[in-house]
């Protein structure tokens, strides 16, 4: 069943505005809002008392303050996860009250240094604080702004004890979203964990995909193979849609057949990230030689809005909101 047209594409605030603001805080989901972000995107993870918090990985070093606390030094530890042996401070060795306690910094210095005049000032937000969040700002602005979770490494935390597809749904559900048309899609890179959340809610799924490699619970061999119309069409049993990294759009500068393939299986397309800097654009969209000079940004989005996807991920929304309501053919 062939995908019904949307109204016009989605734009998603992906860590919030996290090209302006340290990513993962209330002050870039906040900052999103204001810039006509449609969605604003928390990557969760669970404390040690199994509290969803949002942090782009459970390995936090590099986006809190935790090595200037000396009380912490000893949380410093060694794991594997998903394959990947890091040395780090991890979220789940962390109550909340403790988490709480630290203070985010911003991830990109070298790329995005206004960004570090927020270092040591904000808190790592709870789920239940973005949600809340989501919800005040729907009254104050009279447009509904919706919630975009993504769950990490869900296999890994369940299998040390700390499972996150039900503590997710109960608190969409508490949150009274629980349908269809709840302004909530649930995405992974994962595709049992999926599976079971479709058991437990009729909130929409978004099946990310990476360039290369395949799902860490090995459900399949690889993205490419989940790509094929066998492969969209087994997707489409339990998911509303795909989140394809952006550059699978494309074959050089050549549309691969991805957007049309996943709306014959059914399937929306949002495809991630867009970032305004050189390092993260393709060459013809590029500006100089400065990695962290921004380039054509809107460009790269046009671009992509062309070939009919239903949404997209980006760092700086007030962009991505301009230029879809911009793009020509979109009411």
């Amino acid at each position: 069943m062939t995908a019904a047209p949307l109204p016009r594409p989605i734009v998603i605030a992906h860590r919030g505005a996290s090209g302006s603001r340290p990513e993962h805080t209330l002050a870039a989901y906040d900052l999103a809002i204001d810039q006509g972000a449609d969605f604003i995107e928390p990557d969760l993870v669970p404390t040690k008392d199994d509290v969803l918090v949002a942090r782009h990985e459970n390995a936090i070093g590099e986006t809190t303050d935790v090595a200037a606390h000396p009380e912490f030094a000893s949380r410093r530890t060694t794991k594997t996860i998903d394959g990947r042996t890091l040395t780090d401070w991890f979220v789940e060795d962390f109550t909340l009250a403790e988490l709480k306690t630290l203070r985010a910094r911003e991830r990109l210095p070298k790329l995005r240094p206004g960004n570090t005049a927020y270092d040591g000032k904000l808190e790592i937000p709870t789920l239940a604080e973005i949600i809340a969040l989501a919800k005040r700002r729907t009254r104050e602005t009279g447009r509904t702004i919706g919630i975009y979770p993504e769950t990490k490494h869900p296999t890994y935390f369940a299998r040390i004890g700390h499972p996150t597809d039900a503590t997710l749904v109960a608190a969409l559900r508490k949150a009274g979203w629980d349908s269809a048309d709840a302004p909530v899609f649930i995405q992974s890179f994962e595709v049992k964990n999926l599976r079971h959340i479709h058991t437990l809610t009729k909130i929409r799924l978004i099946q990310l995909m990476a360039g290369e490699g395949g799902p860490a619970d090995g459900a399949t061999p690889s993205y490419a193979a989940m790509l094929t119309p066998v492969g969209l069409r087994q997707v489409a049993t339990y998911a509303y849609g795909l989140g394809p990294d952006k550059a699978q759009l494309w074959n050089g500068d050549v549309a691969t057949t991805l957007v049309a393939d996943a709306h014959a299986a059914g399937l929306r397309v949002h495809p991630w990230t867009y970032r305004a800097e050189n390092v993260f654009l393709p060459a013809r969209f590029r500006r100089g030689d400065d990695p962290a000079t921004h380039g054509d940004i809107a460009g790269e989005i046009r671009r992509a809005l062309g070939l009919g996807i239903d949404g997209f991920f980006t760092d700086y929304p007030l962009i991505g909101v301009d230029t879809r309501n911009a793009a020509r053919d979109l009411p």
